[in-house]
């Protein structure tokens, strides 16, 4: 009775009440996320019940998945005039590799980002790029601040390496699912001691379909790490 009362379902513990999500692939037929309109609005319906305030849009941006800026502002005017009356308000980023079409995109200032200029930017899960220290110089020196997305679930990387990548100015994103062990169990230690060590500064859940959120929804998490979550939210 006293270990199950510690944890609470996630639909009923309020950790997603007035969340900003900076990660998501809700963009529908872009990329490995949610494939049309109808089943991104109604993952939209999901995420709004849960309480999510704001989403941030992040399709990813690869030498695999080129998508062009152009062409997802406007399937992201698409997806909004079609949710003219949701509560949730959507913004417009994406994910990038740090690949050579990211630095072709950098060169040409061609970016969607967060405000501020915040930048979502990933790795490979197994090797970073042999550029990786210098390309965060680049996107430094260029006026952003790159935020490392799910950086839990990078395998290469150690404690020292996260230390050292927060006292160059880096931010970085959890994936809030990590916590309940979505992506391993490695990347399930590798969250709780980044959150222990308060190196989060943005949250959000990776949605990539509506059978994922409805998932996710069900899953519990200790009390104990809704309050540490609650604390940079």
């Amino acid at each position: 009775m006293g270990l199950f009362s510690r944890e609470k379902k996630i639909e009923e513990s309020g950790i997603l009440t007035g969340l900003t999500d900076y990660h998501s692939h809700l963009l529908p037929d872009v990329d490995d996320g949610i494939g049309t309109i109808d089943e991104s609005l109604k993952t939209l319906a999901l995420m709004e019940n849960a309480g999510i305030s704001s989403i941030w849009l992040t399709p990813h941006i690869m030498e695999d998945m080129p998508n062009k800026t152009d062409d997802l502002k406007l399937r992201f005017d698409k997806l909004c005039s079609e949710y003219h009356d949701g509560k949730i308000r959507l913004h417009l980023a994406a994910e990038y590799m740090l690949d050579t079409l990211f630095e072709r995109r950098l060169k040409a200032n061609d970016l969607l980002t967060f405000d501020e200029g915040r930048i979502l930017v990933e790795t490979s899960y197994v090797n970073p790029p042999m550029n990786m220290d210098s390309l965060l110089h680049d996107i430094m020196s260029a006026g952003f601040t790159p935020i490392l997305a799910h950086p839990e679930r990078f395998e290469y990387m150690t404690m020292n390496d996260y230390r050292r990548y927060k006292e160059q100015g880096l931010l970085f994103q959890l994936n809030i699912p990590s916590l309940i062990g979505a992506y391993g169990k490695t990347a399930k230690s590798k969250a709780n001691k980044l959150l222990d060590c308060g190196f989060y500064n943005l949250s959000g859940l990776d949605i990539h379909s509506i059978r994922s959120m409805n998932f996710f929804l069900q899953q519990k998490l200790a009390e104990s790490t809704v309050k540490k979550i609650e604390l940079f939210k």
